[in-house]
């Protein structure tokens, strides 16, 4: 059915993703979970909407890198850091829950995804006030988020509030025992840093996230656990925050969320996750995401390897992440974002039906 709408826009995917959420209240017998989203979604909506004015008399606009493709040079001087109109709402909701549920889970959420959202501010913040695309350097990015994540984990780990066993279904489980601290440390940095590459074209990485945090949520819910429950929640209150924002960043973009943005949600995906024993789901729902992320590593990689054996690096794409590669192709930059969001909704109804049959 996905494949045979001509034209799957920001409207569509607000009514698929609403229509999905309206059955999955149904089912689970709790309108709260529709309510949330919709109210996030309007939130998101009013406090893009103003949010941009002020942005833009701030003078916080995007510098395009010179090695993109040409025809992004067109996009330099759009009003940049809306991950703060995105993040920070969330961040006051999860504050205020966790403040009367006195969770010590939810404290280690608010704690990594304030960690990566002050990362990604900074980021930011340098790459406008050095008037180029490169804020903080990649070691100095890498070190902040080594920190932040060890933190969160440790404390996590030493409180077991992360399971060891990798649950891939009720009946079976990989018990990784301590090799979960490396393993985790990957899901959350590598989460934030797929993310973040993966928003390179106007309402790509809005759009995606909106869909994934969606089909966790709902994951979440069937493990019906109703500790979780909480997290559920958290989950649909982005997907309506990531999809109100999505009706200013579609093509063609009036905002960009930025390091700020796209960097904290991954830290939220992830660590959601982690707290809640969902890595394998997530790593289904998230494919669009760790495939931008492989063709950034597979393309660095065999330059590197070619350079050395021929004394001239040889590429398999284009250029990396993979959407640059298909722009280059020709491909109209509309038509990739419709077809990987179709692509991620399909990944989400596998993974839940995996998760319902295995």
């Amino acid at each position: 059915m996905i494949g045979k709408i001509k034209k799957f826009n920001f409207k569509s995917l607000v009514i698929l993703n609403t229509f999905a959420l309206i059955v999955t209240s149904y089912f689970f017998n709790n309108f709260l979970l529709i309510g949330v989203f919709t109210l996030f979604f309007f939130i998101s909506l009013l406090t893009t909407k103003n949010g941009l004015e002020i942005i833009r008399k701030l003078n916080l606009l995007q510098n395009i890198r010179t090695e993109g493709p040409a025809n992004h040079y067109k996009k330099n001087d759009t009003p940049t850091m809306g991950g703060i109109l995105m993040i920070v709402p969330f961040l006051i909701f999860l504050l205020i829950i966790t403040i009367n549920l006195g969770s010590l889970k939810l404290f280690l959420l608010l704690l990594s995804i304030s960690g990566f959202f002050i990362i990604g501010f900074l980021d930011d913040y340098l790459s406008i006030k050095n008037k180029e695309n490169t804020g903080l350097r990649t070691k100095e990015k890498f070190i902040l988020q080594s920190i932040i994540s060890m933190i969160f984990l440790l404390l996590a780990y030493e409180k077991n509030l992360i399971n060891p066993l990798i649950t891939v279904s009720d009946s079976w489980g990989i018990n990784m025992n301590i090799f979960i601290l490396p393993i985790s440390f990957l899901v959350l940095v590598g989460m934030s840093n797929s993310v973040n590459l993966t928003d390179g074209l106007d309402g790509l990485a809005a759009g995606c996230s909106g869909i994934v945090f969606y089909g966790l949520g709902t994951e979440i819910l069937m493990k019906e656990q109703q500790e979780l429950f909480v997290f559920s929640i958290l989950c649909y209150s982005m997907s309506g925050i990531c999809l109100g924002f999505l009706n200013y960043n579609s093509y063609p973009a009036k905002i960009f969320m930025g390091d700020t943005g796209s960097l904290s949600i991954g830290a939220i995906l992830s660590s959601i996750a982690l707290l809640t024993d969902s890595v394998f789901t997530l790593s289904i729902f998230s494919g669009i995401f760790i495939i931008e992320s492989l063709s950034v590593m597979v393309q660095v990689g065999f330059f590197k390897i070619t350079k050395k054996l021929f004394r001239r690096g040889k590429r398999i794409f284009l250029m990396a992440p993979l959407h640059h590669h298909f722009e280059l192709q020709g491909v109209k930059e509309q038509k990739i974002v419709e077809n990987f969001w179709k692509i991620n909704i399909l990944l989400v109804i596998l993974g839940i039906v995996l998760k319902i049959n295995l």
